[in-house]
């Protein structure tokens, strides 16, 4: 916290179907529109907030990792003026005209306010999810963003620039899992046996500090180069398959392409050696196929401990000034 803010960490999962991915676009649903949406209604006042990994439209996050910066002045009205008590509306979204000051400084105070928030955040994205559904009876939205935890940030902590590491899991059914309705908005559906220990041998040929270019839709300005720290293929109980991701950080489109490569290596369309081949042609073709969004799942964002949070965010900083991470 700064004398004029006070960074709040803010935890959230969706279903990415009914958005147009993370980033705001005037005209479009999308998650960062409709949570800063929630955030103003809030504190009355613009909240712009700043997200450890831009997913593209129909991909879902389990837990995805948002700072945002509040004035100081609004979140002392915010804490004086949050309800209290057992009758406390789960969707009261809070009244910022009344209260008198509040000691941001106060440690527990600011804590048990921005556990407060976590409520009154839920409450306000249904009104803002739900806007058009007076006019339709039902609105696919609603529910979709929920705000798991809302925690003052510690000093230094940047969700982007301090993350150490993204995970993502994609998952995949073949004819072994079986097409199952149910689940088809989660996963991609193949209609054929996938030959998974190849898959897994596959996906293991890039690991490692490397440029992704084969495996990614540059941006210009921005570095192609990736450490991909895990990875690996298996079935779940149920059959699924389940591709499993972790790296630094990700290029645009670069999960969605290896697990494209991966898949047609479980084809029998090529071997093991494929992918590692084009990761090091360095080559972007029709020959990597681009998996759809909506299997795709962000599961996790790790950050190191408090002490290093600055220190992280200053070198990625100076390593990937332009980037914009998936």
């Amino acid at each position: 916290m700064t004398g004029e803010t006070l960074r709040l960490r803010v935890e959230l999962g969706y279903d990415g179907a009914p958005f147009k991915g993370w980033a705001r676009q005037p005209g479009l649903p999308s998650v960062q529109g409709a949570l800063e949406d929630a955030l103003e209604l809030i504190f009355r006042a613009p909240c712009a907030t700043v997200v450890a990994g831009r997913t593209d439209t129909g991909v879902h996050a389990r837990r995805q990792t948002v700072h945002v910066d509040v004035p100081a002045p609004l979140w002392a009205r915010f804490a004086c003026s949050r309800p209290r008590g057992p009758l406390a509306s789960d969707a009261d979204t809070g009244d910022l005209s009344a209260g008198g000051p509040a000691d941001v400084q106060d440690v527990a105070a600011r804590d048990a306010a921005a556990a407060g928030l976590t409520r009154k955040l839920n409450g306000a994205l249904n009104r803002v999810l739900g806007k058009d559904r007076a006019a339709h009876g039902w609105d696919p939205a609603v529910g979709a963003i929920v705000v798991r935890d809302v925690a003052v940030a510690p000093e230094g902590f940047d969700a982007r620039f301090s993350a150490l590491s993204r995970g993502y899991t994609y998952r995949v059914a073949d004819a072994v899992t079986g097409h199952d309705p149910l689940t088809r908005t989660f996963s991609w559906w193949v209609p054929w046996h996938l030959d998974v220990p190849a898959m897994d041998r596959a996906v293991r040929e890039l690991l490692g500090l490397h440029d992704f270019l084969s495996f990614c839709k540059p941006r210009e300005g921005a570095t192609t180069i990736r450490d991909l720290q895990r990875a690996g293929v298996h079935r779940d109980e149920s059959g699924m398959i389940i591709i499993a991701l972790q790296a630094d950080a990700f290029c645009h489109h670069m999960v969605r392409c290896i697990v494209g490569a991966v898949v047609r290596v479980g084809e029998g369309r090529y071997d093991a050696a494929w992918p590692g081949q084009r990761l090091r042609a360095r080559v972007r073709d029709a020959n990597v196929l681009m998996a759809p969004a909506h299997g795709l799942v962000l599961d996790a964002v790790r950050y190191p401990d408090q002490s290093q949070l600055a220190e992280r965010a200053r070198l990625t900083r100076a390593r990937r000034p332009a980037q914009h991470d998936e």
